[in-house]
C-alpha cells in the first residue's frame, strides 16, 4: 500500500509551501490533510510525508503520536470522544461513556465491526464549564445526557 496527496491536497501544499518559509512548519497541516483524506495516518502516509519534508519518518511518528486528535489506526466514520478528565467524571461522564458501550456494544478504545462508530477517550476536550462533554468526529456536545446520546446515535445509524 502506498500513500499520496490527493490532487486537492497536493496543491494546498504546495500553497503552504510558499508561506512558510520553513518546510517543517508544514508539519500540523500536512497531518491534517492527511487524516481528512484517509481518515487516519498510515505508516505510509508519515514515511510520504517525511519524505516531502525531508525529514525522519520518525519525526513525523513522534508529532502524530503527540497530539491525541491525530489518529493512527482507522477509526469508525463517527469517533466520539469522550472527555476523561475531573471536570466531566464530577458531572456524569463515567455514566455516559457506559451508557455509549451498551448502545453501540463496544468498548471505549474499540470500534464497531461495520466500521460506523469508535468510542475514544480523550484527555480534555476543553469544555469544562459545559461538562460532561463529548465530541462527535468534529462537533462538540454540552451538558451530555442520556438522552442526547441516544438522539445522536439515532441520528447517526
Amino acid at each position: 500500500m502506498s500513500f499520496e496527496f490527493s490532487e486537492e491536497n497536493e496543491k494546498k501544499f504546495q500553497e503552504l509551501l510558499k508561506r512558510y518559509p520553513n518546510k517543517s512548519s508544514l508539519m500540523l497541516p500536512s497531518l491534517w490533510m492527511i487524516q481528512y483524506q484517509e481518515g487516519w495516518i498510515s505508516t505510509e502516509a508519515m514515511e510520504y510525508l517525511a519524505d516531502k519534508l525531508n525529514t525522519s519518518p520518525m519525526d513525523v511518528y513522534s508529532v502524530a503520536s503527540f497530539y491525541s486528535m491525530f489518529h493512527l489506526k482507522p477509526v469508525g466514520k463517527y469517533n466520539i470522544q469522550i472527555c476523561k478528565t475531573l471536570s466531566c467524571k464530577l458531572r456524569g461522564s463515567e455514566d455516559i461513556k457506559k451508557h455509549i458501550e451498551e448502545k453501540l456494544g463496544i468498548k471505549a478504545g474499540e470500534t464497531t465491526k461495520d466500521m460506523k462508530f469508535t468510542i475514544t477517550e480523550f484527555e480534555c476536550l476543553g469544555s469544562c464549564g459545559s461538562a460532561p462533554c463529548i465530541c462527535v468526529n468534529d462537533d462538540y456536545v454540552e451538558h451530555v445526557t442520556s438522552e442526547k446520546v441516544d438522539e445522536i446515535l439515532s441520528r447517526l445509524k
